[in-house]
């Protein structure tokens, strides 16, 4: 079991990680120029419903979302839904244009760049759904403070989310597996585990869709955790 460690990536204020890697198609570059301005979050103010969608409707959010294909299926399946995504790294960002581009999905919000930045502006208690997926494990001991289930994370979720809202989280990674299930249980007053037998977090929820990420995790043998937490 990793220790924990004191700060977490609420206190660190900083964002690790890479933001790019190789160099954009023309096409995928055009996708950043032209389609993320017209769906970008706002740089400032709250992030709702109204201010995002211009009415009154269910809100997901997901953090770092990768190449956006988990993000672009739920807003297909529920199209009268208001979708947020935040993630750093511009590869995904553009790859995630492409799927809402093809959809075509009008209900959709994009933010390149660090995830809690928007979820701070989010109004408590606003969020239906929150998705963490595959965050990136920093399976170091000295990293554990960067991982994005912490304490100060993990409180900032349970204010945005309703009441009865619900916080998924997949991991394939057993020591991020382990470290999330002891930091939940920190959380017992504000989240509730929804997983009665052990099929309950070994098999995806409804409304899953595999990602790339998801299916190469299988190929190389590693068995992906789904973790269902009830705001209460």
């Amino acid at each position: 079991m990793t220790a924990f460690k004191i700060g977490d990536p609420l206190t660190l204020n900083r964002l690790y990680g890479r933001s790019s890697g190789h160099k954009l198609r023309q096409g995928q570059q055009e996708l950043i120029d032209s389609l993320l301005p017209q769906i970008d979050v706002p740089a400032e103010g709250p992030i709702t419903s109204r201010t995002l969608f211009g009415d009154d409707r269910p809100m997901h959010f997901e953090i770092g979302f990768g190449s956006g294909e988990h993000l672009a299926y739920r807003a297909d399946l529920l199209p009268d839904h208001g979708f947020v995504g935040a993630e750093p790294f511009l590869n995904g960002v553009a790859t995630a244009l492409g799927h809402v581009r093809d959809g075509p999905l009008r209900n959709v919000r994009l933010h390149m760049g660090d995830a809690l930045e928007v979820l701070r502006r989010v109004p408590d208690e606003s969020l239906l759904m929150l998705y963490l997926l595959h965050p990136d494990p920093w399976p170091k001991a000295r990293h554990a403070k960067r991982r994005m289930v912490n304490d100060g994370p993990v409180g900032l979720f349970a204010d945005k989310l309703k009441p009865g809202g619900e916080l998924r989280i997949a991991t394939d990674h057993p020591v991020y597996l382990e470290w999330t299930l002891t930091v939940m249980q920190r959380h017992q007053d504000r989240f509730e585990w929804l997983a009665e037998k052990a099929g309950d977090f070994l098999d995806p929820p409804s409304g899953w869709i595999e990602t790339r990420y998801g299916a190469k995790s299988r190929r190389e043998g590693r068995r992906p955790y789904y973790l269902r937490f009830r705001r209460t």
